[in-house]
């Protein structure tokens, strides 16, 4: 097999990798979805505001000590902005 088709085939296999990740990460997000819609029906009857940046900051606190890399803590906080932000968004079923 020729170095194009060796480094093809491992291409094709990483991005198989990636798929499976994909699919597993869109699975997770609408359980964390579920979850902050359950919060968003409780909080009334907890005498709670429904935005909490007290807690927003404890998420991040706790995404950047999972992080081991690669990604930059920062990186992971813009993209939980924008999940936090849709999960806002998301209107009640």
């Amino acid at each position: 097999m020729s170095e194009e088709n060796s480094n093809l085939a491992e291409i094709q296999k990483h991005r198989e990798q990636i798929d499976a990740i994909d699919q597993q990460l869109v699975t997770l997000l609408n359980q964390r979805a579920g979850h902050s819609l359950v919060i968003r029906g409780l909080k009334p009857g907890a005498h709670m505001g429904l935005y909490d940046a007290r807690r927003e900051e404890e998420i991040f606190a706790k995404i950047d000590s999972y992080n081991n890399g690669p990604l930059y803590n920062e990186h992971l906080r813009d993209i939980y902005t924008t999940i936090l932000k849709v999960m806002k968004e998301t209107p009640a079923v």
